[in-house]
């Protein structure tokens, strides 16, 4: 029950990877507000926490909508009283294929929904953590975050964005016990493979390869995602912050030993860095080198 007492606000919590984390936390004793655009989904999540023997409660929420964000947090206060987690899950594909051919709208939101909706859910939730002196706030990253991902301009750009925001944001509120990383969780069988396959030869070759091999049982375990999604969320992680962490590939569970954290950092690993060691942070106070 590493997460006894904790309320946690998992976005996008009506499917896949958000409601397997928010079905997590749950066990580990943690009540839960999930969030979804879509409410039936969502309250079938909320209705799985119950039986579970926590709290819960399902609200309707679009992330890129300042006011639904305010009312998210409000109505969390009203509920629970704390804030201790904030999963940023929500996000969408956007759209797939050349640059040039996509719709300029499409391409606008998708940047909305992942980086701007994660803004503002950290927005409104940091003066709750804040006042507490604690919290924990979890961004998911994704394809193209750490390497190019042709034909999925807006999905990899929004990603790659939230992974600098998490570092930026990291430094921003360390001295109120706030730690912020993000989770990258794999290939894993969603509701975007689904959608790779029906935009079919726009989204390329090699992703349509990609998709019908995680659909047919060879993607990522979600499990994985949900794990290091436990321990980020718990206080074992306290002296973890500003990383960008692969439930797949990266050894995460060392990570609770503050001796390898402290490593870590120093060495500049689990961010987006140059690979020469040209710049890792600041040092004796010297203009960092861009």
């Amino acid at each position: 029950m590493r997460l006894q007492g904790k309320v946690a606000i998992i976005t996008g919590a009506s499917r896949g990877i958000g409601r397997a984390i928010a079905l997590a936390f749950a066990q580990e004793g943690a009540d839960a507000v999930v969030v979804s655009r879509n409410l039936s989904e969502v309250e079938e999540t909320a209705a799985k926490i119950r039986v579970l023997g926590k709290r819960a409660l399902a609200l309707k929420v679009d992330v890129s909508r300042r006011e639904d964000v305010e009312v998210m947090v409000k109505s969390t206060l009203r509920e629970f009283g704390r804030i201790d987690v904030l999963v940023n899950n929500a996000g969408i594909l956007g759209p797939v294929g050349p640059l040039v051919e996509n719709d300029a709208e499409l391409w606008t939101e998708t940047v909305k929904v992942n980086l701007v909706g994660a803004f503002l859910c950290c927005k409104y939730v940091l003066p709750v953590m804040i006042s507490q002196r604690s919290g924990k706030i979890i961004n998911l990253s994704g394809g193209g975050a750490a390497y190019p991902r042709p034909r999925f301009s807006a999905y990899a750009s929004s990603k790659a964005a939230v992974v600098r925001l998490t570092e930026t944001l990291a430094e921003e509120v360390k001295e109120f016990n706030i730690q912020v990383n993000a989770i990258a969780p794999g290939a894993v069988n969603t509701r975007m493979q689904e959608q790779i396959l029906e935009v079919g030869e726009a989204a390329g070759e090699r992703a349509l390869s990609e998709a019908k091999k995680v659909i047919n049982g060879k993607g990522t375990d979600p499990e994985s995602a949900v794990k290091l999604a436990i321990f980020l969320a718990s206080d074992e992680s306290d002296s973890l912050t500003g990383r960008l962490i692969s439930a797949v590939w990266d050894d995460w569970a060392s990570l609770k030993d503050e001796i390898r954290v402290k490593e870590a950092i120093a060495k500049g690993l689990y961010t987006l860095r140059r690979i020469d060691g040209q710049f890792f942070g600041p040092k004796n106070g010297d203009i960092p080198r861009r």
